[in-house]
């Protein structure tokens, strides 16, 4: 799943690319991809909006759009955005841009195209079709219990290991799923969760609550630095994950325990491990992470 780094990386390229853009037209062939409003009704009202504004909070991607209306993209599981040009050849859409949108087969799902004043055509690529896209008004959407619910931002300059200990602190679970609840911290999944408790020499199987004040401060700092390296390497394209214009990202070949079983840890040689922990994997050091 797409995860902080490279929603916002998505983020940025098309607040490069879109803004002040209008949407004019919209296909799909996979209805349940629009959450809300139905599908006729969401071409409609989205037909005629201007993009005035690209955010992200959490791993959701945000266009502001004129007359105050919100489009919510959450990529989920296998979704990525890509920007260019398709013409449709039987059934299957194909790239009109050579390199990776053609080449690249994880760029081939496209189930959701939107039309822009420009020329161009924002594509959603999604091999399982689990994304998310809705529109909604901006008073609803920002005053929902979805958006009120996820936790702060772990790379805004107000966020402080003092925060971060005060929203850890008497919690039992092991500190990785905390790490990927939302509620407590949001954007951060499996990928940067062990790569963050590599980083700050913490086991993901230490509870929560029993994290020292210098571990919170290590916990801390390894995620700043961490998510600011992944941000900077356009994030991690172990799975299914391409940039805007259809590449893969970079970190995952920085990446130092993530799906790394059975190799060597870079700092102390020792062996990485996999084990489970509530249904998902960590990848961990036995030795650097007691």
């Amino acid at each position: 799943m797409p995860e902080l780094p490279e929603v916002e990386t998505i983020v940025r390229d098309l607040r490069l690319k879109v803004l002040q853009r209008t949407f004019i037209d919209i296909w799909t062939d996979a209805e349940k991809l629009i959450k809300f409003p139905a599908f006729p009704k969401f071409k409609k009202e989205i037909i005629g909006l201007k993009v005035e504004g690209v955010n992200r909070r959490g791993k959701n991607i945000i266009f502001e759009l004129s007359e105050r209306r919100i489009l919510l993209v959450h990529l989920k599981m296998t979704g990525h955005l890509l920007l260019g040009k398709w013409r449709k050849t039987g059934a299957l859409w194909r790239s009109e841009v050579s390199g990776p949108m053609q080449d690249d087969p994880t760029n081939r799902f496209l189930h959701l195209i939107f039309w822009l004043d420009s020329g161009q055509m924002i594509a959603l690529s999604d091999m399982r079709k689990f994304a998310k896209v809705e529109l909604r008004k901006a008073s609803e959407f920002y005053s929902s219990k979805y958006f009120k619910d996820l936790g702060p931002e772990p790379l805004s300059k107000s966020f402080s290991s003092k925060e971060l200990g005060e929203r850890i602190q008497k919690r039992k679970r092991k500190i990785k799923q905390i790490l990927m609840d939302q509620s407590v911290i949001a954007g951060i999944g499996n990928i940067y969760a062990d790569e963050i408790l590599w980083q700050a020499k913490i086991s993901p199987f230490r509870p929560a609550e029993s994290l020292s004040f210098w571990e919170v401060e290590d916990l801390c700092s390894a995620m700043k630095e961490v998510l600011k390296k992944a941000v900077a390497a356009k994030g991690s394209s172990v799975s299914d994950y391409r940039t805007l214009s259809g590449e893969k990202g970079k970190f995952q070949e920085i990446r130092k325990v993530y799906r790394k079983e059975g190799e060597r840890c870079p700092k102390c040689g020792e062996k990485i491990k996999r084990q489970k922990i509530g249904g998902r994997s960590a990848h961990f050091c036995p030795k650097c992470q007691k």
